[in-house]
């Protein structure tokens, strides 16, 4: 009796020491040191895709400070904090002032302090979209990079560090994106039932918003049809990247983008700020590292002096760590 007692209360085999060893090992995964310099090099991604947002491409907020005020609905965030509804001046500064402080934020100046001012602005002009019709589903994930990737703190491109706060960022941004497909399955299942890879989801959409691309696949609908069960699977069993090598992550990663190229090409849908959430899974710090050495040997600056001394640091023994890491 007193060896069930302590099986259950306590030591290495007993379901409490147990419990603390799966807390230790999802700490430590959740924790795991990466390079400084690829979350300097998401960051960066990230601020010039605000500004290219809310300037070509998620424009919708800006013509709702002409809306009359009864259209407005508040959404959550906007109840509890009491956020007024939109005006000209409050949607021009909004704008404007992401676009300022994305630039600011990029040259790597007080990270914190910029970073979250653009995380304010730019959640701030999208709820200003979305409290006066469809709210989109694909922005989720980007508001946890802006959130977090800050928190980092000071992140040079050519930084050889790697912390315990770059991978828990990387990872939070990593878990929101795989949770974005993964939620998007569930939401299917939840609305329409196990019947939605048997319905004419797809059909429905080639008819609305078809490019001339895709208005072949209405005469061939089993190719639609057969798409759905496709990206039901793939969404399903998304979270199995995180135990998958890093080539095949790359790989996944890569297939993930085909198949947002081939949704924008026959449906002109894109989901432009997720496409960025998902380099999280990349080494974005090589990719950068050899960008730049291609530079300096294009400046012809591989012969020695201030250039060659830049290439070589982009091939040297400690930057060849991070490529023989298998740490994500």
């Amino acid at each position: 009796m007193g060896r069930a007692v302590s099986g259950v209360n306590g030591g290495p085999g007993s379901v409490t020491g147990l419990a603390d060893r799966s807390i230790g090992q999802l700490g430590r995964w959740l924790f795991t040191p990466m390079p400084v310099s690829r979350v300097a090099t998401l960051r960066l991604l990230v601020f010039a895709f605000v500004i290219v947002d809310v300037v070509l491409l998620h424009t919708s907020g800006w013509y709702h400070g002409y809306a009359d005020p009864v259209w407005y609905e508040p959404l959550v965030m906007g109840k509890v904090l009491h956020l007024p509804a939109a005006t000209v001046l409050l949607v021009q500064a909004l704008k404007w002032g992401c676009v300022l402080a994305a630039l600011a934020a990029m040259t790597g100046r007080a990270p914190r302090l910029l970073g979250w001012t653009v995380a304010i602005g730019w959640v701030w002009y999208q709820y200003i979209a979305f409290s006066y019709g469809k709210v989109d589903h694909d922005r989720a994930d980007f508001v946890v990079a802006l959130a977090l990737l800050p928190t980092v703190g000071l992140a040079h491109l050519s930084d050889q560090r790697r912390s315990e706060a770059a991978g828990f960022a990387l990872r939070a941004v990593q878990l929101s994106a795989i949770a974005t497909y993964f939620l998007s399955s569930w939401a299917k299942v939840r609305f329409g039932g196990w019947d939605w890879v048997n319905s004419a989801t797809m059909v429905r959409a080639v008819v609305r918003r078809g490019s001339p691309m895709a208005q072949w696949l209405l005469e061939v609908p089993w190719t639609l049809h057969w798409f759905q069960w496709v990206l039901m699977g793939a969404e399903l069993t998304s979270p199995v990247i995180f135990v998958l090598s890093e080539k095949w992550r790359r790989r996944v990663v890569g297939g993930w983008f085909v198949f947002h190229a081939m949704t924008y090409a026959a449906i002109t849908i894109a989901f432009w700020p997720h496409l960025v959430m998902m380099l999280a899974f990349l080494p974005l710090e090589r990719y950068a590292a050899w960008l730049r050495s291609r530079l300096v040997r294009l400046r012809g600056g591989d012969d020695g002096g201030e250039g060659g001394g830049a290439g070589d640091a982009a091939a040297s023994p400690d930057s060849r760590v991070f490529e023989g890491s298998a740490t994500p």
